[in-house]
């Protein structure tokens, strides 16, 4: 057995299997796990993918939101420990793969159509 092969058996056991399947446009909910003194709880981020990077162990996806009139954009390794739950609230028709051209825009400029093709 070689190193690649140890690795590769590592991260197989540390994929999450119950993953939606998510697209670059969608709307989702991400529940995050915030420490507290000792306690847990699950903080909830919801926000237009802008992009997708990677695939194994080191999936990413890069959520957007504004916030008080601030664009706010989070990276989230979706196999992290520190991720609760994905849901997808929307999905979105887009015809990128990433939607960087939103930082650009404001307001009602930064809608995405809906897509009602695939399911939730």
């Amino acid at each position: 057995m070689n190193v690649q092969e140890i690795i590769r058996n590592l991260e197989a056991e540390q994929l999450k299997t119950d993953l939606p399947v998510i697209y670059v446009g969608d709307t989702v909910r991400v529940g995050v796990k915030i420490k507290e003194g000792e306690k847990f709880r699950v903080q909830p981020y919801e926000g237009v993918v802008i992009a997708m990077r990677n695939g194994g162990i080191n999936e990413t996806i890069t959520v957007r939101k504004v916030f008080q009139g601030v664009g706010v954009e989070r990276v989230f390794l979706l196999h992290s420990p520190r991720i609760d739950n994905i849901k997808v609230m929307r999905r979105g028709k887009v015809r990128r793969a990433k939607l960087y051209y939103l930082r650009d825009r404001i307001g009602k400029a930064t809608r995405i159509k809906q897509r009602f093709d695939r399911p939730l």
